[in-house]
Parts: structure tokens; sequence; C-alpha cells
């Protein structure tokens, strides 16, 4: 089985700073032809979810490069940004992967995850929903578009 991540069982055992993050956008893979988000730390830290009912899953920066071979993923982009509020994205992030995810394919998949972390932490970035299928996609909580080329892989991302 390919490495997802690991299980953080324990708080207080990484340095997870949220002060800087990164919005990591890679290839699905397998049934998943939309592709996948995992935030990114300025610790060089890695978290997202990967499963039906699973608890949410980190990396470390070596693992990261781990996960994208063993699931034949590229990265597509990689959006930096700094939160008002790291101690409350942390907070949140904290209680997300106490509790198993349970991924419902569009309306509380990985984009949420990584939205919802954005949001605690006073950030307000959304995502188009990663359906390469259409094209040209908009997310409609957003002015956003995300234009994909033929083989189904984000290429650009627009404000409208």
């Amino acid at each position: 089985m390919a490495y997802e991540g690991d299980d953080l069982n324990a708080c207080g055992v990484l340095n997870i700073d949220l002060s800087k993050i990164a919005v990591v956008a890679v290839t699905g893979s397998g049934p998943n032809i939309c592709g996948h988000l995992i935030l990114g730390t300025g610790g060089d830290l890695y978290f997202h979810v990967a499963g039906w009912n699973t608890y949410p899953k980190y990396m470390t920066a070596s693992n990261l490069t781990r996960y994208l071979k063993e699931n034949g993923k590229t990265e597509i982009r990689r959006r930096h940004m700094t939160l008002p509020d790291p101690n409350g994205a942390l907070s949140y992030l904290e209680g997300l992967l106490s509790k198993t995810w349970q991924w419902g394919i569009l309306p509380h998949n990985c984009v949420a995850f990584v939205e919802d972390v954005i949001a605690a932490g006073g950030g307000s970035w959304s995502s188009v929903k990663q359906l390469p299928g259409s094209g040209d996609c908009r997310y409609h909580r957003g002015a956003r578009t995300a234009l994909y080329d033929r083989h189904g892989q984000c290429r650009q991302y627009r404000h409208e």
C-alpha cells in the first residue's frame, strides 16, 4: 500500500508553525482524476486528509516526496501566504487531527480541510473544487477560475 502520511497521536510532538503556510496542489491518482490539496507549514510539515473515514495525516518534507512518488502524483503548484491568527489555525488543525474525517467527495474533501484551517487562522483563501474534467471550472463561493490542460492538470488560476 502506498504511503499516505502518518497519524499524529499526541499534541506537542511537532513544532507546527502556521504563521506562513502553503497550499500545495498535486495531481490525483487511481480513480481520483480531480487532484488533491495539501496544507504546508512554515516548518516543512504537511497535512492532508486521505481516506473515506480516517484521521488526517501529516508528513515531513522528505515524506511528502515519498508520498508523491509512491502515489504517482506530481506537484502542480504551491501558493504561499501568511495567516493573521496562526494560533487559531493551529488550535483548529489540532482539533481536526484528533478525530476522523468523513470524506464527502465535494462538500467535505481535501479542499474543505485546507480552507477550514486557513479560515480558522483568519485567512480567506478558497479554491476551485478540483474538477478538471470540465475545462474551465468555477468555484461556487469565490471568484476564482482554474484553467486546465487537456490532461486535466491545473495550469493557471485567475481572479475575475
